[in-house]
């Protein structure tokens, strides 16, 4: 069997990977491979408004208005001992939005698809070899193996970053931070649309209202503490929430109820060095892992991922600068990320001999 022709192989049709595609398929033969065959159930659905400038250069704004997805206009935390607001009203912006979280990737995929990309679910790269004119990779499918030669590789394979680890580069983790997390439905008082952050003495938690009257809720902590091997305890997660001094309020008030097991995820700032190099560039959570209080996953996704079809399309075009433009504004990213985290875990400091504070206060 002849080997698949492509420009662009793209690895993962999460947020970051269907953008590449999307943006590069009016123009490039691009190949999009996903190991599932539909969007799986995961957390991460906050959107900033800043995102609303992405979509419309995307000429995805109009669209996604029409996906129905539920405003947020803002946050309210209680951190460092104050409750305090942050609302959205003066952002240019506008407001942000807390999405269907599966519902938003499905329509991204079909997005990319209707623009030309061809999608292969399930697939995976196997193996990869460096070709004269680019790339042979060996496809691992339900049918079998199969050969794609492409010009330019694109991971968009999320933390496990694998494909950009079979050339070479490695992953740098920051902390060790998990999340269990859980969704449920609304029944009683509506919500306000706004975002909800606790701290509490091992971690700290988060909740919002997304559609149709669903909530996610949420809690933070490191791996190697005990409070993360209470996640695993059945009905753990929400017993601990409703004994919140505000969290636990807002349940009652909002007749909140579990509709699931809570399940448990990596959540741990990571960096991929390089994210790029001659041929290849990484995206989204496989170049940068955010932790969740910067509520920059998602957006990052959907930048990196028309970033670095751009950049793919310059390296295409012989743009010799693309690459190292690509690693440079990611360089750019995180050191931003990285500052502002340290000033907010910094704001917090009612538990000091507390070992998951301890880590996150300045030296």
């Amino acid at each position: 069997m002849s080997a698949l022709e492509a420009d662009v192989l793209i690895q993962g049709a999460g947020p970051a990977g269907a953008c590449a595609a999307l943006n590069l398929a009016p123009f490039r033969r691009v190949l999009l491979l996903d190991r599932q065959p539909a969007p799986p159930r995961r957390i991460g659905e906050s959107l900033p408004p800043a995102a609303r400038r992405l979509l419309a250069d995307m000429g995805l704004w109009d669209d996604f208005l029409r996906q129905g997805h539920r405003p947020c206009h803002g946050n309210r935390s209680v951190w460092g001992g104050l409750a305090a607001e942050q609302d959205f009203l003066r952002d240019p912006d506008g407001h942000g939005w807390h999405l269907d979280r599966a519902r938003f990737e499905l329509w991204l995929r079909q997005q990319a698809v209707e623009r030309g990309a061809a999608l292969l679910a399930p697939a995976s790269a196997a193996a990869v070899a460096a070709e004269d004119s680019g790339w042979r990779v060996t496809l691992r499918t339900p049918a079998g193996p199969r050969q794609v030669h492409a010009r330019v590789l694109i991971d968009a394979g999320g933390r496990a970053a694998t494909l950009a680890r079979k050339l070479g580069a490695r992953r740098q983790p920051g902390d060790r931070l998990v999340c269990g997390w859980l969704y449920g439905h609304d029944r009683g008082e509506a919500d306000n649309g706004l975002s909800r952050i606790e701290a509490a003495e091992h971690g700290w938690w988060y909740s919002a209202a997304l559609p149709d009257r669903q909530r996610v809720l949420a809690f933070h902590t490191d791996a190697d503490l005990a409070a993360a091997r209470r996640l695993r305890e059945p009905g753990w997660l929400v017993d601990a929430a409703a004994r919140l001094p505000e969290l636990g309020a807002l349940l009652h008030r909002t007749g909140f109820a579990a509709a699931m097991p809570a399940e448990l995820a990596a959540a741990h700032s990571a960096r991929t060095s390089p994210a790029a190099g001659p041929g290849w560039f990484a995206v989204g959570d496989a170049a940068l892992s955010f932790d969740p209080l910067s509520s920059q996953g998602l957006f990052n996704a959907l930048y990196t991922g028309l970033a670095a079809a751009e950049a793919a399309d310059g390296s295409l075009n012989g743009d010799a600068a693309a690459v190292a433009d690509y690693q440079r504004a990611l360089d750019a990213i995180g050191a931003a990320y990285r500052r502002h985290l340290d000033a907010w875990y910094g704001e917090e400091r009612r538990w000091p001999t507390a070992t998951f504070w301890r880590r996150r206060q300045p030296a």
